[in-house]
């Protein structure tokens, strides 16, 4: 099963750690990690994931989600498809940045595009060809359950 991690998935361990719900989706962004390393779960890595992350503003987080990179069994380019798939996206509300990234997922051929966005959680009726899903929401699927 091939996933796609947004941006916000790769900083929730960076998040403050005082709500419940941010302190669950970092265990379970953290399962999944393990579980992409172990085989489980195909990861795809996209462009515009390694630009966002070279943006943040601490090294060491930069250092860490970039390793991740090296772990994609597939790594998406930019393509006229993607950038018009983005722009579909955009027409429906999706913020530029969100909605590339959710092009990728899908020119990657991904089953899942896991995200901790709210934003994109709400819009995920208007996103056809991937399934939008929170971590805890990915985990509880039967297929994913263990």
């Amino acid at each position: 099963m091939k996933i796609y991690l947004d941006n916000c998935c790769y900083n929730r361990p960076y998040d403050d750690q005082n709500s419940l719900r941010v302190r669950l989706e970092t265990e379970v962004k953290l399962d999944i990690q393990n579980r992409i390393r172990e085989g489980e779960f195909e990861l795809a890595w996209s462009y515009i994931l390694t630009f966002e992350n070279a943006q943040n503003p601490h090294e060491e987080r930069r250092a860490e989600i970039r390793l991740w990179r090296s772990l994609a069994k597939v790594v998406i380019s930019e393509t006229p498809q993607i950038l018009e798939k983005m722009r579909d996206l955009e027409s429906k509300g999706i913020k530029s940045l969100d909605a590339l990234h959710i092009s990728c997922a899908i020119a990657g051929k991904c089953a899942y595009f896991i995200t901790v966005d709210k934003g994109i959680l709400n819009k995920q009726g208007h996103i056809q060809g991937i399934t939008v899903i929170n971590p805890i929401d990915f985990l509880e699927l039967p297929e994913v359950a263990k």
